[in-house]
């Protein structure tokens, strides 16, 4: 079959949603093209197999921003996920939606629809919250949240130290304000990952009028004139055409939707003559306002050997006991985050609302867990990441091949107030670790040593050490202007049958993890879609019936 009411490029966080509730409708035919394979791997579905799926190429595209002159000319790691259910296979799982202001903030923008008590709803369509309904909460939707079943010692330690200097501790960060420390909720069910293609592709794929294709790269949307009518994919050395009876959407994540895009002929032209393809439809902010949140390490040692370091003689027994216990009852480490407590914080007290997030995890680690002497010490490892940055980046073509990966430049830390920030961010945690409660674990501190002291020490050891936390969005900016790629209703600007539909829509960065927001903007853009083609089938009635009564 090559012809679909729906072709759907990106098998990831929002595409898996939109696979699902697009095919609700047996009328509608509905195509989902991925590039990676298939997610049947006990390494997504062990929430712990996190600890290999980033670090290392399983499952994972391993992307790079190459020589990124804002971080001393380093190569910043770039994981995504390369299998069903794309990022949401291989993240910490983490549910966080966010702070009110983030999507008022859109509103304000100009994007109407988009304030938080308009997206609420979507929110909580989506969500199984196994605590129970509230006016923030829903039950019986595909994406399950639950409480942590593992709370390791450290984990509670850093929630208990973090109050004793002045954080107020929060059990819901979800709930009526995000500001505190707490155990994060997380995306699991029965101990295992609930990824978006385990919550809602799976439960569907036997639908008739759904095709799901893996191991298909999109090469680029066919257009006719300024109508995008399907899709060209690359499966090995083989090259197909799908056609979309009505639209062709983008989920192929702040990467891949651009790269797509630019590669099918849209966007800057001085962007696209350098690979010899033709501009077909001039859209300048295609790939450009790409946002991420910076992201340092503290890391101390564990004086007391609690912590998680499974090739130690003690870490070999508890691992063994934790597998037992996991094969068993799907409880233990082996069902953890590995990111189990953190929290939102403000760096002074004269922000107004939390712009730092912690992530506390209760083993050593650096360069995303990359560096085996590193994960071999006892220790723990405190992610300090700025919120709302305000630098911003871009995603361009390296070449014009559709297997080969795009260029990136996170430009992060370009803005001296986000530096400032996370210093702030370093030093306060610090006085965390100093607490009775952490001081009691906590030894000699690794990263970034107690010898760096000062501002200017503290900025040199960021720019030749901090990462990210695998939260890009923007590049298909929703809005008015100049790098507006999409209008409120995700469509791409003066083009017909293409929306964009995937976190690269996002105007500004949300104040949090950007899963949860990327399966609420998928949920919210499907009622959308199915609403305008409502309208249009009702307008091409009335044109037909006009048609009829003049004859």
């Amino acid at each position: 079959m090559t012809e679909f009411d729906y072709i759907i490029v990106g098998g990831g966080s929002a595409g898996c949603v939109l696979a699902n509730r697009l095919s609700e409708n047996p009328e509608h035919n509905v195509c989902l093209v991925e590039a990676g394979g298939s997610d049947k791997s006990p390494l997504i579905y062990t929430p712990a197999g996190s600890a290999i799926t980033v670090p290392h190429g399983m499952h994972n595209w391993q992307l790079n921003a190459l020589a990124q002159s804002t971080m001393n000319n380093r190569d910043i790691y770039c994981p995504r996920g390369k299998t069903l259910g794309g990022s949401s296979s291989i993240n910490a799982m983490l549910y966080i939606r966010g702070q009110k202001q983030d999507y008022d903030q859109w509103a304000d923008l100009g994007n109407e629809g988009w304030s938080f008590d308009e997206v609420l709803p979507y929110f909580r369509k989506a969500q199984n919250q196994e605590r129970g309904a509230s006016d923030f909460h829903g039950v019986g939707g595909p994406l399950n949240v639950a409480d942590p079943r593992s709370q390791h010692c450290l984990s509670e330690a850093f929630i208990k130290g973090a109050v004793e200097t002045g954080e107020k501790e929060n059990p819901d960060f979800n709930g009526a304000e995000q500001e505190g420390v707490g155990w994060y909720q997380v995306t699991q069910k029965g101990g295992q990952r609930c990824s978006s293609a385990a919550a809602y592709l799976h439960p569907v794929m036997d639908r008739p009028n759904l095709t799901v294709m893996t191991g298909s790269h999109t090469a680029r949307v066919l257009l006719n004139g300024k109508k995008a009518i399907g899709i060209e994919i690359v499966r090995g050395v083989a090259r197909r055409k799908l056609f979309a009876r009505k639209e062709v959407i983008l989920s192929a994540g702040a990467f891949g939707s651009p790269q797509v895009m630019l590669l099918s002929g849209i966007g800057a032209r001085d962007k696209l003559e350098p690979h010899k393809i033709e501009c077909l439809h001039e859209l300048s902010g295609v790939g450009e306002n790409l946002q991420e949140h910076p992201d340092v390490l503290v890391v101390a040692n564990d004086k007391t050997a609690s912590s998680v370091a499974f090739a130690r003689p003690l870490g070999v027994a508890r691992g063994i006991r934790d597998v037992v216990k996991y094969m068993c009852k799907k409880e233990g480490f082996l069902t953890s985050s590995l990111a189990e407590s953190g929290g939102f914080i403000k760096s002074s007290p004269e922000v107004e609302r939390p712009d730092l997030q912690l992530h506390f995890i209760p083993a050593a680690m650096e360069d995303h867990g990359r560096k085996l002497s590193r994960n071999l010490q006892y220790g723990f490892t405190i992610h300090v990441c700025v919120l709302r940055p305000e630098s911003r980046g871009r995603v361009f073509l390296q070449s014009a091949l559709p297997t080969d990966d795009p260029g990136i430049e996170l430009n992060l830390l370009a803005k001296q107030a986000d530096m400032d920030c996370l210093i702030r961010g370093v030093k306060k945690v610090r006085k965390i670790i100093q607490s009775s409660e952490l001081s009691r674990y906590a030894g000699e501190e690794y990263l970034p040593g107690a010898n760096v002291e000062g501002d200017d020490s503290l900025e040199s050891y960021i720019r030749n050490n901090a990462n990210h936390i695998y939260h890009p969005v923007g590049t298909c900016k929703m809005g008015v202007g100049e790098l507006a790629v999409v209008d409120t209703r995700l469509r791409v600007h003066g083009l017909d049958g293409l929306r964009v539909v995937d976190a690269s829509i996002m105007p500004t960065l949300i104040s949090g993890n950007t899963n949860a927001p990327a399966i609420m903007i998928a949920e919210k853009a499907a009622d959308m879609i199915l609403a305008d083609q409502g309208l249009k089938k009702v307008q091409d009635s009335a044109v037909f019936m006009t048609e009829e009564i003049a004859v």
